[in-house]
């Protein structure tokens, strides 16, 4: 964390702590965000899954932008673009303007995780694997400071009021990496040669794409964004509604989510290179499972309390390995391309799970959007399996 490399590392980590916070903290504040806006659990879900969607868009773009343009350029955009969005979405008198805070912070963070990674991967090399676990762990302290920040300022103040800080910290982040980075800003252009590279990049994913295993992989990981997302949505609001839990029990159950990723997402990553990363991946899916169950089923606090730390272990584990997997399967030379249209596929799929627990909860209640959740594990670990055995 010292010398150029460490500062950029430093303030790139701390702007993706930023994005996670603004994105998750709206979760653990729902319900009052619902009462003051007088909206429904479907539209509180169509917003959240506008967020994630534009998020999911900006993927694989701003990878093939940042190798042409400069990364300082991608990141800086991207940290203003969200730090507009979250002031609007905090001062938004109407569901309208909401949505338009949601959409243009989305684009923000769209722009940025990928670049950062990125610079990341310039700045350090023999250090490099150290740099990605400080900078990933970053976006889940990010989880732990929304429900924090969530809790405290529901007790004092109004649900806007998240915002400032998450704003302030982001424009921080953004003059610090424009003083202390070195490199210049880029004007977009556009040639004839770009436009033929975009072609050749978009045919080259698109072949790797037909191949069975990528698309088994694909929707395996698209059914476990779909249930992470819906979780990351609506957890908080489910616990107090269904389960009973105060905001403040319930936003320490939410940071429980990332609390548990930190812990065992090493562990993951190295019994998926020991044993075999697939068996690790499905195994981790049906932990979830059997969590998620307990979680509907579950009637004291401290049934619920396990059950979301059993869920959380499950959930947690699976990236680490599969994403590793991932990285396996593409060919080195269109690694970057590759994993950054899976990624816009897999994100912009689960996008859909808040819309589809706010529809399902508005209706039925939210043990039986939960429920349903339970399929999209079951069938995830069942694709993974098969693959594994295919070995």
């Amino acid at each position: 964390m010292t010398g150029y490399s460490g500062r950029l590392l430093l303030v790139v980590s701390v702007g993706w702590m930023m994005i996670q916070a603004g994105r998750l903290v709206l979760s653990p504040m729902l319900p009052t965000v619902m009462g003051e806006l007088h909206i429904t659990k479907l539209q509180a879900g169509m917003a959240l899954s506008l967020l994630w969607a534009l998020y999911a868009l900006g993927q694989y773009p701003s990878g093939r932008l940042s190798d042409r343009f400069s990364r300082k350029t991608l990141l800086v955009s991207g940290l203003a673009l969200l730090s507009v969005g979250f002031t609007v979405v905090a001062g938004a008198p109407t569901y309208a303007v909401f949505l338009v805070g949601m959409a243009v912070a989305g684009v923000g963070a769209g722009l940025y995780p990928t670049p950062a990674r990125a610079l990341v991967s310039d700045l350090f090399v023999s250090r490099r694997g150290q740099a990605f676990g400080l900078h990933g762990a970053s976006g889940d302290s990010g989880g732990v400071v929304a429900a924090g920040l969530a809790v405290a300022v529901l007790a004092v103040a109004t649900w806007r009021v998240a915002f400032v800080p998450v704003v302030l910290v982001a424009v921080l982040a953004l003059v610090l990496l424009h003083r202390w980075s070195r490199e210049s800003y880029t004007r977009p252009t556009i040639d004839a040669g770009a436009g033929r590279a975009v072609v050749a990049d978009i045919t080259t994913t698109a072949r790797r794409f037909a191949n069975r295993r990528t698309v088994a992989l694909l929707v395996a990981y698209s059914l476990y964004a779909f249930v992470w997302q819906s979780v990351a949505g609506f957890l908080p609001s489910f616990l107090q509604e269904a389960k009973d839990f105060s905001p403040e029990l319930a936003g320490s159950a939410f940071a429980a989510l990332f609390i548990v990723g930190t812990l065992v997402k090493p562990i993951s990553g190295s019994l998926g290179d020991r044993i075999s990363r697939p068996v690790v991946a499905a195994g981790s899916l049906l932990v979830g499972t059997a969590g998620i169950a307990a979680l509907v089923m579950a009637n004291s606090t401290l049934a619920v309390a396990g059950s979301v730390a059993l869920f959380a272990a499950g959930l947690m584990a699976y990236p680490p390995a599969m994403q590793a997997h991932l990285m396996d399967v593409f060919p080195d030379g269109s690694m970057g391309g590759d994993l950054g249209a899976t990624r816009t596929v897999y994100i912009g799929f689960g996008s859909l799970g808040p819309t589809y627990v706010g529809y399902v909860a508005g209706n039925s209640g939210y043990e039986s959007a939960f429920a349903g959740l339970l399929a999209c594990l079951l069938v995830s670990a069942s694709i993974v399996f098969v693959l594994a055995r295919l070995d």
